[in-house]
């Protein structure tokens, strides 16, 4: 199942975050695709706010991994950014695969490894609408056709 959703600025793409977060699961997977600017991080943002995160979120361009357990947050998350990964390699250093057993994966620039890497993803993918705001083309694999039904 995929689609379309117009994202008319920042506040509406967090707002989308925060009603992912409502069926986010350990073992998922959600891939952020889209070129710098485009909310990748604001809808992160949103996920966490929604799973009881006080504060802003720091983006993880820097650190390419940022964990969040209990009680920061209700559900595990691991909040990664790929922008500067250069082989699939490197993501066994970064221990994502056994985040995967306790938490859920927020994936900036996952195609930075090859898209076999991702086990029953959400893909989202942000771009510039033609009226200004974002467009979100989402693409939901079988472990998500029922829960993620964006509005």
């Amino acid at each position: 199942m995929s689609g379309e959703i117009y994202l008319p600025d920042a506040a509406a793409t967090e707002a989308l975050g925060r009603s992912l977060a409502s069926v986010l699961r350990a073992g998922d997977v959600v891939l952020l695709s889209g070129s710098l600017g485009m909310g990748k991080t604001s809808f992160a943002r949103g996920v966490l706010s929604a799973l009881g995160l006080a504060g802003e979120a720091p983006s993880p361009t820097f650190a390419i991994i940022q964990p969040y357990a209990p009680p920061e947050v209700r559900l595990p998350v691991v909040h990664a950014d790929l922008y500067r990964i250069e082989d699939a390699s490197e993501l066994e250093e970064l221990g994502l695969d056994d985040a995967l057993y306790d938490s859920a994966l927020l994936v900036e620039w996952p195609e930075r490894v090859p898209a076999s890497y991702w086990r029953d993803p959400l893909r989202l993918a942000f771009a510039n609408a033609p009226a200004g705001g974002r467009a979100l083309t989402w693409d939901a694999s079988a472990a998500w056709k029922r829960r993620w039904r964006p509005t």
